[in-house]
């Protein structure tokens, strides 16, 4: 039944969805903002927009915006949100374009490039309410995890610093053996830290890959059907290593979707009953901060 639901959340996610910024606009606040081919800032700087442009906002894609630029081969360039804010068009849009909008080129512009504070921090993500432009941040987010060891419980994840996450999960599984009678029930609860790689931005996706560890406390009792077994308890302490990618769709945005392949170290529970090391799992978070 988990796994049924699993597949249903995921198919129901990866459904494709364009993130439509239709009637909204981009307004500079910064000194100056640099106009990129594409929405990263190894792109190459196509242009300038100074402080009080107003860009039509043809796509939200989180930390970026995809506005109109004439000057651009196929008429579009990327702004990063930090550089200004969006909310609703204005009647007067293209007439402010048309008296803010300078060139890239070194020989042809007027305006002094942005200070170093106010340039955009690489491929940092804001994402955004595409109807408000209200800031979505992606700091707190609880919600729950399942794994191919046949376990379920609840997680949750807090990033600070855009890179470094705390997180923490409690998770049940049972574990059963062909040599040994009876079934071990297991309560895990498994505090971590994860290092986000980089981040990639695109119009449907964005994907944050990290690398983490942590530690694994288990709670073990052992249990069966036959009227002289004893019932028996213990309690065991490991390590787990882990690396995935957390992914966020354009059409649920405070929804973060984790994928990873982890392994985990900790003792035998009784004799006959190995502990499975090598397990892939995926969680689902709600950003609600």
């Amino acid at each position: 039944m988990i796994r049924r639901a699993a597949a249903v959340v995921l198919a129901l996610t990866f459904t494709p969805a364009l993130v439509s910024a239709q009637g909204v606009v981009f307004t500079v606040t910064a000194p100056s903002a640099d106009v990129y081919k594409g929405p990263t800032t190894v792109a190459p700087v196509i242009g300038r927009a100074a402080r009080g442009t107003v860009l039509p906002v043809a796509r939200n894609l989180g930390s970026w915006a995809k506005v109109a630029w004439p000057d651009a081969p196929d008429g579009v360039a990327y702004v990063h949100l930090t550089m200004g804010r969006l909310a609703p068009s204005q009647a007067d849009t293209a007439a402010v374009n048309a008296a803010t909008r300078t060139s890239a080129d070194p020989g042809a512009a007027t305006t002094m490039p942005p200070p170093a504070a106010s340039r955009a921090p690489r491929d940092r993500v804001a994402v955004t309410d595409q109807l408000t432009g209200a800031p979505i941040s992606h700091v707190f987010g609880v919600g729950g995890r399942v794994a191919s060891t046949r376990s379920v419980g609840a997680t949750a994840r807090v990033w600070r610093n855009e890179r470094v996450a705390i997180q923490f999960s409690f998770m049940r599984d049972t574990m059963t053996s062909g040599g040994t009678p009876g079934r071990v029930t297991s309560m895990e609860v498994e505090p971590g830290v994860a290092y986000a790689l980089f981040d990639h931005v695109s119009d449907y996706l964005w994907i944050r890959p990290y690398v983490g560890s942590g530690l694994s406390f288990h709670h073990q009792t052992l249990d069966a059907s036959s009227p002289d077994f004893v019932l028996a308890s213990d309690n065991a302490f490991g390590f787990r290593v882990f690396a995935g990618s957390e992914l966020t769709f354009a059409s649920v945005q405070r929804f973060g979707l984790s994928v990873e392949l982890g392994y985990r170290r900790v003792p035998a529970p009784f004799p006959g009953l190995e502990s499975v090391k090598l397990s892939a799992s995926m969680a689902g978070h709600w950003y609600v901060k």
